[in-house]
């Protein structure tokens, strides 16, 4: 058996030298809000960088899982209404960004080689795409502006977040803010600075208005509780 504390003994080595050609890889623009944070301590900074990486990682599982259930329930609620390719019903009302979005991952499957049918159409659509459906809606193509109150969630996406009685301002919002939370985590952003136990929480919540099952699911095999319990200092132990 090997020596249990020999990850601690094994912990990376923060020479100048080591620190000088990280920064110089991450660069100092990236690597200042780090330092600021650490009071100008380098090691420190680079292990908070390390840290807000191992964070991110961490919650990625869960927004995929969340990200999966609300674009295949509110697509099915959408295909029960309108027809499979609901997305090219005008019935649907949607609205010019909308349209844009889908004709841009439609030329995007066509591009790749790869058929634009339902199946590959949600699955090529961004969780920005979903969310947006919970929005207001915007202006249509030609007069007027879209009514997503009507043509999207009362014609049935309501019944997508099935353990919950919600207004469709109050889906919407959660999702919104973790739409932006997820994509400061693809965009390597930081975010240590974040309340991260409250943007947990509110995923879970949402992912259990979708799924009870699903929710418990991601808890099970979630690691951001045990990275959030986790110390900065102690980031090579998760990285």
């Amino acid at each position: 058996m090997g020596d249990p504390g020999a990850l601690v003994k094994n912990a990376f080595s923060y020479t100048d030298a080591v620190i000088d050609a990280l920064e110089t890889s991450l660069s100092p623009e990236r690597m200042a809000t780090y330092v600021g944070r650490a009071d100008g301590d380098r090691e420190r900074a680079v292990r908070l960088y390390t840290w807000n990486t191992a964070v991110s990682a961490a919650f990625y599982g869960p927004l995929q899982g969340l990200e999966v259930a609300l674009r295949n329930g509110v697509n099915r609620e959408l295909a029960v209404r309108y027809g499979a390719d609901w997305y090219d019903n005008p019935g649907a009302g949607l609205d010019t960004g909308t349209l844009a979005r889908i004709s841009a991952a439609r030329a995007d499957l066509r591009r790749d080689g790869y058929p634009d049918d339902p199946p590959h159409m949600v699955a090529a659509l961004s969780f920005g795409f979903w969310v947006a459906l919970l929005g207001p809606g915007g202006r249509l193509p030609g007069f007027g502006k879209a009514n997503y109150d009507m043509t999207i969630w009362r014609a049935g996406v309501f019944r997508a977040f099935a353990h919950a009685r919600l207004s469709r301002k109050a889906a919407h919002a959660p999702l919104d803010y973790l739409r932006t939370f997820r994509n400061r985590i693809a965009h390597h952003e930081p975010i240590f600075d974040r309340h991260l136990a409250a943007d947990y929480a509110s995923l879970l919540q949402v992912a259990g208005w979708i799924s009870a099952e699903t929710r418990a699911w991601i808890m099970h095999h979630s690691r951001v509780p045990g990275v959030l319990a986790q110390s900065p200092d102690d980031a090579d132990l998760l990285f």
